[in-house]
């Protein structure tokens, strides 16, 4: 008996199944007998690899179209490339939701009779494949389409929620919606929170997960196949330190982009590394290493000039706090090259990218970092109060 009650949670742990997987089990029968239309791209596999489109096609599911978000359905695209429609095997389109619209047509939703949203997400508010999902949820209800979400694990589940919830000015497509900027949701969980908040006459299913666990890392989960959900997010470490390193987006900082390390390390040709990680240990940041390195970018931001930089290692990603560090980083740039970092001319991103104009603002004016944080926890406490049920996993 004790034996069998140690090995039931391995047990369970073993059942971990996408919503594409799950949709699988069931032959696709939800989807029997309707014109289908299908947003994803070539990291939104199945437990054993299959691409999705071609788990709806082995069904018999009536697949009409393809729809594919920034970095295009091979992922081939990089940040911020204008994407165009194109055509792949078994006589399928691939229309751009990132080309001359990033919303669907309302005349191409009104040949299907369902729109299914498969992508992977990155757990952070500004990654734009949360807009998207808006986007298309908000044409599928004008265009009187039902909305169908095949779940995925948000892969930084068990990093509280953290980072100042968006102010509905700053909304854009680097911010979808009032959210933290770590928050904690799968891409069901979200849609369902705006299905009843910004489109309640929208038809919404969620396929579930099975055997996923807030409390776990994606890569903790038994089955997960991490694949690349963008060109820089190249691996699961780096996917953990992009909410600490994407704000950098918005100043004249290098995030990465362009060598072999994006999001994993940072600099600009002004930059002493001595002297930034003098300042940077100052605070004592949980789980986190910081390193000299120096790169020079191949493209992006300094390209074919050198950068000294800092390059960061987690120590620990149980104790890691990626929003602590991103603003740990923002203060100690801001201090020691105030002109450089360029944080006033890039003011408008920045905003974006944060949500708000406070943040940055705060940074400026070099407040205590104890105070940002107590002023996002105050934030994030009043989000949670008024979305109780926003989870739909243990």
């Amino acid at each position: 008996m004790i034996l069998l009650a140690l090995s039931a949670p391995a047990a369970r742990a073993e059942a971990f199944r996408y919503g594409l997987d799950v949709l699988d089990l069931e032959n696709c029968a939800q989807l029997r007998g309707k014109r289908v239309g299908l947003i994803t791209n070539a990291a939104a596999v199945s437990r054993t690899g299959e691409p999705g489109y071609r788990v709806l096609l082995r069904n018999g599911v009536d697949l009409k179209f393809l729809m594919a978000p920034e970095h295009g359905f091979a992922l081939e695209y990089e940040a911020g490339q204008r994407v165009g429609n194109a055509g792949m095997g078994e006589n399928l389109k691939v229309w751009s939701l990132y080309g001359d619209s990033r919303k669907p047509d309302i005349s191409l939703l009104k040949t299907i009779d369902v729109l299914v949203f498969d992508l992977q997400d990155a757990g952070v508010r500004c990654y734009t494949y949360i807009s998207t999902m808006k986007l298309a949820m908000e044409a599928c209800s004008e265009a009187g389409v039902a909305f169908m979400v095949l779940d995925r694990p948000n892969p930084l589940a068990p990093l509280p929620a953290s980072g100042f919830v968006l102010e509905p000015p700053f909304e854009s497509f680097v911010g979808a919606a009032e959210l933290p900027f770590i928050h904690g949701m799968s891409v069901g969980e979200i849609a369902r929170w705006l299905q009843k908040r910004r489109f309640p006459g929208l038809t919404l299913q969620v396929v579930r997960m099975r055997g996923y666990r807030r409390d776990r890392f994606a890569d903790d989960l038994p089955g997960f196949r991490f694949r690349p959900p963008s060109p820089n997010l190249r691996d699961f470490k780096t996917l953990l330190l992009y909410p600490a390193t994407v704000m950098l987006e918005g100043t004249d900082v290098s995030e990465g982009r362009g060598t072999d390390a994006p999001f994993r390390m940072f600099g600009a040709p002004f930059i002493d590394s001595k002297a930034l990680i003098q300042e940077l240990e100052r605070y004592r940041l949980p789980g986190v290493e910081f390193h000299r390195t120096s790169f020079t970018p191949e493209r992006n931001k300094f390209s074919g000039v050198e950068c000294q930089g800092v390059r960061l290692k987690v120590t620990d990603r149980e104790r890691f706090d990626p929003f602590m560090t991103s603003t740990a980083i923002l203060l100690s740039l801001q201090k020691l090259w105030p002109g450089e970092t360029g944080l006033h001319r890039h003011a408008t991103f920045f905003d974006q990218l944060a949500g708000t104009s406070r943040y940055r603002v705060m940074i400026q004016q070099q407040r205590p970092i104890g105070e940002i944080l107590a002023a996002v926890r105050a934030q994030v406490r009043a989000f949670e109060a008024t979305s109780p049920n926003r989870y739909l996993y243990p």
